[in-house]
């Protein structure tokens, strides 16, 4: 395949992969009532890693010791990202969570070039991130914004480590390896918040929708992408999310943004599609 269908053929991984997280969280936002965000987390992660490892049946044997241990990171990286993500969203709209976390993956793609222009994309995100603190004219719930920003340090964390999963186990055998580690991480946690709650029918009905759409399904699409992509373009693609996020918690939860909100999260879209058009492009491997 030519560089340039590999390109665009993980544009469209990377797009499908940003939609299907942003109705995931949708649908996790209304489970929160009935089993808590540590309930919808250890349900999204514990139903996703059940479907992969029925899928790719993995086996440890043969991985080498560097490959497990990749895994082991990609799957703490998981569930801190997710975790801190869903304590964020019960604060504060999924809009502003996601404009909040995409730090994460903006760095990533800054840190990936070496133009002077990146100044200004920095400036611009710098803005839009200062736009959104509750002590710029805001009533954001503070501790929402810390979780978010936590998110976002694990979102980064997790660009990378996805990547070199990708490289050293093939297929999605490292992802299920590391949605394990997540649920060994998160499932504890879940039942302590919400108990038998998590077994009621609707809870896992909406868990195994948010398991898909939020966890499977986006995370397979972005491994793929990752194989043809290098980190740097594959962040700043992200772009993306604040908008979705916005829009579809708009759209479907209801949750109206104001104008100063409305010009931030434009601020951070535009510095990540500014950072992608300058980030270095360093060569794809196979």
């Amino acid at each position: 395949m030519a560089a340039s269908d590999r390109r665009a053929t993980a544009a469209l991984l990377v797009i499908g992969a940003v939609l299907s997280v942003q109705l995931g969280s949708a649908v996790a936002f209304n489970l929160f009532d009935r089993v808590g965000p540590a309930g919808a987390v250890a349900l999204r992660v514990t139903l996703a890693a059940l479907v992969l490892v029925a899928w790719t049946r993995p086996r440890l044997a043969g991985r080498g010791r560097a490959a497990l241990a990749s895994a082991g990171l990609f799957g703490v990286a998981l569930a801190g990202m997710n975790f801190s993500f869903y304590l964020a969203l019960d604060r504060i709209p999924l809009g502003i969570a996601v404009t909040l976390e995409f730090i994460g993956p903006l760095s990533v793609a800054i840190a990936g070039s070496r133009r002077a222009l990146d100044l200004l994309w920095v400036a611009l995100a710098a803005g839009g991130i200062a736009l959104l603190s509750p002590g710029v004219g805001g009533n954001l719930d503070a501790l929402g914004v810390a979780f978010a920003l936590l998110a976002g340090a694990f979102w980064a964390s997790y660009i990378f480590l996805s990547a070199r999963v990708g490289r050293e186990i093939p297929g999605a055998t490292g992802l299920a390896l590391a949605l394990t580690v997540s649920t060994a991480l998160l499932l504890p946690v879940g039942i302590a918040s919400a108990g038998a709650d998590l077994l009621a029918a609707g809870a896992l009905a909406a868990g195994f929708a948010v398991a898909m759409l939020s966890s499977a399904i986006p995370y397979s699409l972005e491994l793929e992408a990752l194989r043809r992509l290098p980190t740097g373009t594959f962040g700043v693609l992200m772009s993306l999310e604040p908008a979705a996020a916005a829009t579809i918690g708009l759209v479907i939860l209801g949750q109206g943004l104001e104008a100063r909100e409305v010009v931030a999260i434009a601020l951070v879209v535009v510095a990540s599609a500014g950072a992608l058009s300058s980030a270095r492009r360093p060569a794809v491997e196979a």
